[in-house]
């Protein structure tokens, strides 16, 4: 059942703490995930993979090995029976070992850097037919994206790998009359239905928590100590970056460009009465919020003294809505109507799916959005991502938190073997529950030490929405 009434009360946000343990993920998980997407190749008709990844788009050859490439290109090739060939330059070479992946590494000096050696490797459509993809084989091209029905005409032919590694697989592969093609194969690993990357183990989703109570975390400190008068930079300051791999730039801006959203701090100074926004994403998480550096309405911009009425009230009971509704079982569109039905008006601006998987890249696919039959399982990690843009001077609000669903058996796998990460989100579900009233299924498991938590108004510390009634 919907519920009846939010309102702004004086919240007490208890501390859930810090991770003291670092949950990683061991090889023979990722030995296990290369042999799942062999397996689901065959079945598909596949001969081999080659899976891409750069700097920006890391997530699906981590995801398989563990490496995450600094600042090259690299290549995972997979073919059925032989060992996995990671193709790396100058630099990744000895990361790519410490990374100690079920993968034998190969210098492809290529992938550096501009102007770096590059007298040690062998062309790639050599190295490429030493790792035995040739004439005839069909290739399941892996690189961030997969297209669909809405991408103008881009289907399983189009590749998003560089052009000179395109070229050199359909080359290698031959005429399709014989038998080859390169396809593009990322739906095995990011359908929201059922890709590999779906769905996640014990030691993934505690990996994803430890970044996120990390994200979270940062933003709380933000909350905590901004103050009118400091600049940009140094209200990011306060988030404590601690040098965990981030998946996307850090977010910070007041004034005329908070409605923006993506700018990161500058020196700006920001004043008593100024919209701000913020996020901060890790490997595995991200966090946002957005409100105003005042301490009570009275101090909003003329015009918008009803902006936690007008506004803020029916997000934060969407968001509700949503809490409420998601669990195992449940459909994508009915997490996109139990929102849309809230702030489906046009003046909310409500454009992006309300919600997303979430995993080593900040957005891997999303299940949610109209008319989905996609149904959420177990080990899925979702990201609460509700976005209003109004486009006026009500500026925005804003939640963007993690979560995970997971069945009896995971729960219980996750409690045995990471209680420090359990206390932490059993206190989380505690908060959100008693404290802010949101009923949430057993399945849910916040991630956030800000869990739900939307304070309007940032010069007034304690305050912040809730459930009033039912």
């Amino acid at each position: 059942m919907p519920v009846a009434s939010v309102a702004l009360k004086t919240v007490s946000l208890p501390e859930f703490g810090e991770p003291t343990v670092m949950p990683l993920v061991p090889r023979t998980t990722y030995e296990a995930r290369i042999e799942a997407l062999t397996a689901r190749g065959t079945e598909a008709g596949f001969d081999a993979f080659v899976i891409y990844g750069d700097r920006e788009h890391a997530a699906n050859v981590a995801y398989l090995t563990g490496y995450d490439p600094r600042f090259e290109e690299t290549l995972l090739i997979i073919v059925p029976g032989r060992e996995p060939k990671l193709l790396v330059g100058n630099e990744g070479w000895g990361y790519a070992e410490i990374c100690d992946g079920p993968y034998e590494r190969i210098l492809y000096q290529t992938f550096s850097l501009p102007a770096q050696p590059r007298d040690r490797s062998p062309a790639l459509a050599d190295i490429l037919a030493d790792c035995g993809l040739k004439a005839g084989r069909r290739i399941g091209a892996i690189g961030w994206k997969p297209f669909g029905a809405g991408d103008a005409g881009f289907g399983e032919m189009a590749l998003d790998l560089p052009s000179f590694v395109a070229d050199t697989l359909r080359t290698l592969a031959g005429d399709k009359s014989a038998g080859g093609a390169v396809m593009n194969a990322a739906n095995l690993l990011m359908n929201p239905a059922d890709g590999l990357r779906a769905i996640n183990e014990a030691d993934q989703l505690a990996s994803f928590e430890f970044a996120a109570t990390f994200s979270s975390q940062g933003l709380r400190n933000v909350l905590g100590g901004i103050e009118p008068g400091m600049s940009e930079l140094q209200a990011a300051r306060l988030m404590g970056i601690n040098g965990l791999p981030q998946c996307c730039h850090l977010m910070l801006s007041a004034g005329k460009r908070a409605p923006y959203g993506l700018p990161s701090p500058r020196l700006d100074i920001i004043k008593r009465g100024d919209p701000v926004t913020m996020a901060y994403g890790l490997h595995g998480s991200l966090n946002a919020r957005a409100g105003f550096l005042v301490e009570d309405a009275a101090e909003l911009p003329r015009g918008i003294n009803d902006y936690v009425e007008k506004l803020v009230a029916p997000y934060f009971s969407a968001v509700v809505d949503w809490y409420e509704t998601v669990g195992i079982g449940v459909t994508g569109a009915a997490l996109w109507n139990a929102v849309h039905e809230r702030i489906g008006d046009p003046f909310f601006g409500i454009s992006l799916n309300p919600g997303h998987l979430v995993h080593i890249d900040e957005w891997m696919h999303s299940p949610i959005f109209a008319g989905s039959d996609i149904r959420l399982k177990s080990g899925m990690a979702l990201q609460v991502d509700i976005i209003p843009a109004t486009g006026t001077d009500y500026f925005t609000t804003n939640i963007e938190d993690g979560i995970a669903l997971a069945n009896q058996p995971l729960r219980e796998e996750i409690a045995s073997r990471y209680p420090e990460a359990w206390r932490r989100i059993e206190a989380r579900r505690a908060f959100m529950t008693d404290v802010l009233g949101i009923r949430l299924k057993p399945e849910v498991l916040p991630f956030s030490n800000i869990p739900a938590f939307l304070p309007p108004f940032w010069l007034s510390r304690n305050s912040a929405m809730a459930v009033a009634r039912r």
